[in-house]
């Protein structure tokens, strides 16, 4: 049985999809969305992976993009040539999700092959594989003191475990279906795991306990990524909607409809901007304040998979079922 703030969305949604514009006085800052005209060409496209490319990752100096996906590689490259330095073929499936570690030195992968496997960023000399999960491994994150790693999958869990040893510190079992994203608030205290179970779980890094629920979304979710600042969440689904709303209490303050799913959220550095990754083949920025629309950015020829944002804010990568990458200029 739905809540009433669950209908309430509900309601939204299908207004969205209908192509009604929900007014503040249908619910407090909400917006909806329709496609920007505007354009914008890619600076270079990175052609070395043979199929879609399902996840991208900026190393923290900027210098550096690790890209990954169907075709089972992880390809590090430089960020401003398109140079590839190396090629990491550990993995024996489609690799899911990457994170680096807040040093650079490391990369987390995590795949289909059911492991997450660490290696050094710069020689991709294979450093631990961790096998805690009995099924496919579709998101990983690296906290930001370096010393734990997360990782969520198909078996319904987020684990955390030690990145030096690959101990499991403690195993995180609030979801009714399978894990599609995590993400550590800046701080590291708290996790965010989202699932197909349509919810975002926020719960103590440490105990594992369930700090809040957030059920604004209708379909399952397919990414989530905290703002710099770690007061607010941004939460992208199957349901073709962008939410952000407050880390604390859960309320919403923005809902962003897209004409298709959304597959992936980036924020810029400085909290402004919130990029989105559609199936419609674009990427779209908004301002999180207000939630208008900035910018699209067109040229991908096929659903766009993932976003990232530059560490100093002047790039946004994006990754498709096109086989390439692409990086563009950041509004």
């Amino acid at each position: 049985m739905f809540s009433i703030r669950r209908y309430l969305h509900l309601f939204l949604l299908l207004a969205c999809c209908s192509g009604a514009v929900l007014s503040s006085s249908s619910y407090p800052n909400t917006t909806s969305l329709s496609p920007s005209s505007s354009t914008g060409a890619a600076l270079y496209i990175y052609y070395g992976h043979l199929k879609s490319v399902s996840t991208v990752a900026w190393s923290p100096d900027g210098k550096h993009i690790a890209s990954a996906g169907y075709d089972k590689t992880v390809q590090v490259w430089d960020a401003t040539t398109g140079h590839l330095f190396f090629t990491y073929r550990g993995h024996t499936n489609w690799v899911t999700s990457l994170a680096w570690s807040p040093d650079g030195k490391g990369i987390a992968s995590a795949s289909f092959d059911k492991t997450v496997q660490v290696w050094d960023a710069a020689t991709g000399k294979p450093l631990l594989v961790y096998r805690g999960h009995p099924n496919t491994v579709t998101s990983v994150a690296w906290s930001p003191d370096g010393r734990r790693i997360a990782s969520g999958g198909y078996d319904k869990t987020v684990q955390i475990w030690d990145a030096a040893t690959g101990n499991t510190l403690l195993t995180y079992h609030g979801h009714d279906n399978w894990v599609s994203a995590v993400a550590w608030s800046p701080d590291g205290k708290s996790l965010a795991s989202a699932s197909v179970d349509a919810s975002v779980q926020l719960w103590n890094t440490s105990t594992g306990r369930t700090l809040l629920t957030y059920d604004g979304h209708v379909d399952g979710v397919t990414a989530i990524e905290w703002s710099p600042d770690g007061k607010r969440i941004a939460s992208v689904s199957f349901d073709k909607t962008v939410q952000i709303w407050n880390a604390v209490t859960g309320r919403i303050s923005w809902m962003y409809c897209c004409n298709g799913w959304v597959n992936g959220v980036a924020w810029s550095p400085n909290g402004e901007y919130v990029a989105v990754a559609n199936s419609h083949r674009t990427i779209q920025v908004w301002n999180s304040t207000t939630g208008y629309l900035i910018w699209t950015y067109r040229g991908h020829q096929n659903e766009v998979l993932a976003v990232a944002w530059s560490p100093d804010g002047s790039l946004i990568a994006s990754g498709s079922g096109d086989d390439t990458v692409r990086v563009w200029r950041a509004v």
